[in-house]
């Protein structure tokens, strides 16, 4: 559906001709496959509506004004940056897509200890401004490449330093918040004109409406401008890196180190991971290859750390000796990177974890004590890049046994059952790769220490082209995983809660939709109170539908009906 001649006029005066295309050509790239990661399982070869036009606003100002357009002539909109998932685009015919790319700057406030950052600016940049103060950022899971205000403003933000500097979440502050319908709000101190170092009052906090537990991802206006905690970097200013495409080494990086720390069963792991939370042991702490799968990582280790091996090379390798001793070793696991303030520090801490180790059954793996391993793990975890590696198996994967909003002795204990549920599936045919069942990935917790949440999800790997994948993959999703789910741990979201933000056919639900969904369903006040957030803040509903609600009235009519049965 194009714009009228007069709507496109009017946002190309804003953003000039240069920042504006309705071309197809153009526009076609800013679709996504609805079965992708993240996003939403099905059905076969469906596809996010493509945007009537795209814009590449260049300020605050221009945000506002487009907003102001969108109101005007009631069209959809949908500001994005790095565009990881289906998160990012649209979801309407006719609608509008921001592409954030032009803005992009970062200040660094060393005193107060903060980054100033704009929609575009990608973690690997603020890390990178950061280190040249001592100081560095949280750099997600979904890898150093994905926005920081994205991430904090619409989503949740656990990676590998969650347990050191904290989900990105936590680090939120100030925010320049252009509204739904065209007006700034600046937040916490920013807000008063005194910086940007405080995120609350005076006052009520207003995080809640910006962002809720969750992420609004993209609903409640746009983000232009925030900052964010930052953390100590005890490292070099710079890290200059050797090596070839894929296969990088840091340098200068001497008080830190890197292992692999297996166990003989989870309780043992669970109980060394509390210790090492109890007394600030990791810079970083993640199950991070496991999404390969347990019976499958050792050998991926071997093919992504070394240039003459290839993914034709996975049988071979998995019959070797070595790696079969090494997929044995990393059965239970998980990677952490220790970081010395001083000399001392380092050789305290190493002691610490030899003492841990001891006290639960623990031990090093053996192969990635070795220099050249070290070297790539400390240059992996503390960029996190590589995240192209998520899609190696079959090209697409989704998340399933969202394990995150448990402890970490819960979660550790429902892994292995998990894992059962899993591996039936994949042997129950081609639909989806065949790893041993175990493919819980995520980090270790944020902020707190001691039996913190923990942020894992068991990948799922399928083919989103192939109809009969997505199909199974899509009835796991809806049988054996839900039932699980419910059972043991609450309703996952990395599945079904995907499904109710958008759907299947790669469109956001109607408003009826959600208020048939949600109606009947426990905590049905908290969709009532985001409906009467979203009429104060975008009465003319321009976002999607990741902001989930339900009309008021109609839960009342809905519970009339109930009680009449």
């Amino acid at each position: 559906m194009a714009l009228s001649r007069e709507a496109y006029k009017a946002f190309e005066a804003v953003v000039g001709k240069r920042n504006i295309s309705e071309d197809t050509a153009i526009c076609e790239t800013y679709r996504c496959a609805a079965a992708q990661s993240s996003a939403h399982y099905g059905p076969y070869n469906h596809r996010t509506p493509m945007p009537a036009a795209v814009l590449m606003p260049g300020s605050t100002e221009e945000v506002q004004e487009i907003n102001r357009l969108c109101n005007k002539y009631k069209i959809h909109y949908k500001a994005s940056t790095t565009f990881w998932s289906s998160h990012g685009f649209i979801g309407y015919d006719g609608c509008i897509q921001l592409d954030m790319r032009r803005m992009k700057k970062i200040i660094i406030d060393p005193k107060n200890k903060v980054a100033i950052i704009e929609p575009y600016a990608i973690a690997a940049t603020v890390q990178a401004e950061a280190m040249k103060y001592g100081l560095t950022c949280n750099i997600p899971g979904v890898g150093c490449s994905s926005s920081v205000l994205a991430n904090t403003a619409g989503w949740g933000g656990a990676g590998p330093s969650s347990v050191f500097t904290g989900n990105t979440v936590e680090n939120l502050l100030c925010v320049e918040w252009v509204l739904p319908n065209g007006e700034v709000a600046v937040t916490g101190t920013a807000g008063s004109n005194d910086g940007w170092f405080y995120g609350e009052g005076p006052g009520p906090s207003v995080r809640c409406i910006l962002r809720g537990a969750g992420g609004t991802c993209g609903e409640m206006g746009v983000c232009t401008r925030m900052s964010i905690k930052l953390s100590p970097w005890p490292g070099p200013k710079y890290l200059p890196t050797s090596g070839i495409s894929g296969i990088y080494y840091a340098e200068g990086l001497d008080n830190f180190r890197y292992y692999t720390l297996c166990f003989p069963s989870w309780d043992d792991w669970s109980g060394c991971v509390m210790k090492m939370n109890e007394h600030n042991l990791m810079y970083t702490g993640h199950r991070q290859f496991s999404f390969f799968g347990r019976d499958v990582k050792a050998a991926f280790l071997r093919i992504i750390t070394n240039p003459d091996l290839q993914l034709c090379d996975l049988p071979e390798l998995m019959a070797d000796p070595e790696v079969i001793k090494t997929t044995e070793s990393m059965k239970i696991e998980f990677h952490t990177v220790i970081a010395g303030l001083s000399k001392r520090d380092l050789e305290w801490k190493e002691e610490a974890i030899d003492t841990i180790l001891k006290e639960f059954h623990g031990w090093k793996d053996e192969w990635s004590l070795r220099p050249e391993i070290q070297k790539y793990m400390l240059t992996y975890f503390i960029r996190l890049g590589h995240k192209n590696l998520n899609y190696v198996h079959c090209g697409a994967y989704e998340g399933h046994f969202g394990l995150h909003r448990n402890n970490q002795i819960l979660s550790a204990r429902l892994v292995e059952p998990a894992a059962a549920i899993k591996r039936e599936f994949e042997e129950s045919g081609p639909w989806n790769a065949k790893v041993g069942g175990d493919s819980a990935m995520g980090s270790l917790g944020g902020l707190g220490g001691g039996g913190g949440t923990m942020g894992w999800e068991f990948f799922a790997s399928y083919d989103a082209h192939d109809k009969k994948s997505v199909e199974k993959t899509c009835e796991y999703f809806k049988g054996p995983v839900q039932d699980f789910m419910t059972k043991n741990c609450g309703v996952t979201e990395m599945g079904s809660g995907q499904e109710n933000s958008r759907r299947p056919d790669g469109y956001c639900w109607t408003q009826e939709d959600h208020n048939r969904k949600f109606a009947g369903m426990p905590g049905t006040n908290m969709f009532a109170y985001q409906w009467q957030v979203r009429e104060k803040f975008n009465p003319n509903h321009l976002g999607s539908s990741y902001y989930q609600t339900c009309d008021p009235e109609y839960i009342k009519e809905f519970k009339a009906q109930q009680a009449k049965k």
